[in-house]
């Protein structure tokens, strides 16, 4: 729930406050990574219900909970395409690999898989198509951030921390 309230204050201040484009940086992914972790770990839970009592009474209060970990990690995906097309196609701020990329990749993945969870658990096969497509941008975002990785290996003889 946290992340949820961190998410608020970060739409906050893009909405009211001025915005430059050093301000966005890749660990904002990490936001919608918590979303979606706590997403999975929420349909694990409901998948598991039957085999504790507890469980089968929180069942409703935990999949209500789980759908809206998801619609909050599903929202802020393109929230977070749109500003980086902001601050690297119109405001031209350049694209250089970093060791933050990573934490926009691990989110990915992870979106993909709590997705993939969510439409099974909840017998939900109209959501398939969102995993069946972030698998391949989850891929392709790694394979963008290793080969960033590899060519600053090249370049500097070490990766760049920022």
């Amino acid at each position: 729930m946290l992340y949820i309230w961190l998410i608020s204050l970060i739409f906050y201040r893009y909405t009211f406050f001025r915005f430059s484009p050093s301000d966005l940086m890749a660990p904002y992914w990490i936001n919608m990574g918590a979303m979606a972790i706590s997403t999975l770990a929420g349909m694990l839970l409901v998948d598991n219900s039957a085999h504790s009592p507890l469980l089968q009474r929180l069942e409703p209060f935990l999949l209500g909970l789980t759908l809206l970990f998801w619609a909050t990690a599903t929202w802020w995906i393109p929230m977070l395409v749109i500003l980086g097309f902001w601050r690297h196609a119109y405001r031209k701020f350049p694209l250089t690999y970093s060791l933050f990329w990573w934490g926009a990749v691990f989110p990915l993945g992870m979106y993909t898989v709590a997705t993939y969870h969510l439409a099974t658990v909840t017998d939900a096969p109209f959501l398939l198509f969102i995993p069946r497509a972030f698998v391949f941008i989850a891929l392709g975002a790694w394979a963008l951030t290793f080969v960033g990785l590899i060519r600053s290996f090249r370049l500097s003889g070490s990766p760049r921390a920022a």
